[in-house]
């Protein structure tokens, strides 16, 4: 089956990718966090560019794995192992150990990248930086459509906000994501995978940008329990069912009930 479940997520637009992290070698976390991803009913699971790590989440998921890396030798040793995706990206773990990235720095890595892997079949992703302005990101997102990327995710940008209450960062990083994923979803045909303070309640508002996927990382591999971790996708991929099936209703009741 490989990627073509997560394919198959991506034209129905209800892709969930749960992201282990890119800097996450903790083969028992990483295990935890495969496990969940499987049992919660996501659709692909994104794991760090370490044989060992590959391996274990080969051995705790059926589920299509994404390998992630910032470098182009990495992402080929993952297609050889037999990797289903390569995303060159999920810089948000790396925005904290003072890491950044321009759009031209990026676009040089992707080049590097395609042309060591070009005799391979591999589905690739990349994201689009947060920490550049948008006109920067939409220029990007253009170019990687005309090399033949096949998804790009987006990312938001965290800012330092005086608030005891920890959502509030979280959402003010959730929103900067999903309005950078409707600005792309304008401007380029491929699809966009929105990827930066994703929950329950705000997965459905990243499909309401047109995105076709999303990308969860620390509200999933930040937990501790397996149990938590499983009860928090069963829960994202919840709330985009039951949007979905919202929209189905409302696509069968006839107009004039609709227009009260």
């Amino acid at each position: 089956m490989g990627i073509e479940i997560f394919k198959k997520h991506l034209r129905e637009k209800r892709a969930v990718k749960i992201i282990a992290g890119i800097n996450n070698y903790d083969l028992d976390k990483v295990a935890k966090v495969c496990r969940a991803a499987q049992k919660g009913h996501a659709s692909a699971v994104d794991v760090a560019a370490d044989k060992k790590v590959y391996e274990i989440a080969r051995k705790n998921t059926k589920l299509p794995v994404f390998v992630s890396s910032i470098h182009p030798f990495e992402l080929l040793k993952a297609v050889q192992w037999g990797a289903d995706a390569i995303e060159i990206g999920n810089f948000d773990a790396l925005y904290k150990d003072g890491k950044s990235f321009t759009a031209q720095e990026i676009y040089d890595i992707v080049l590097e990248t395609m042309s060591l892997i070009n005799k391979y079949d591999v589905f690739t992703c990349v994201t689009v930086p947060g920490n550049v302005d948008i006109v920067q990101q939409i220029g990007l997102a253009k170019k990687l459509e005309l090399l033949g990327i096949d998804l790009i995710q987006t990312e938001g940008l965290k800012k330092v906000i005086n608030s005891s209450n920890p959502s509030v960062q979280l959402i003010s990083y959730a929103q900067a994501t999903i309005a950078n994923a409707l600005e792309l979803t304008q401007h380029v045909s491929l699809p966009i995978m929105a990827a930066s303070g994703i929950t329950a309640k705000t997965a459905p508002l990243a499909f309401a940008t047109g995105a076709n996927a999303i990308g969860v990382g620390s509200a999933v591999n930040k937990l501790d329990s397996e149990v938590a971790m499983t009860a928090t996708v069963m829960s994202i991929v919840g709330s985009i069912s039951h949007r979905n099936s919202i929209n189905r209703e409302i696509a069968r009741t006839p107009r004039e009930l609709v227009r009260g």
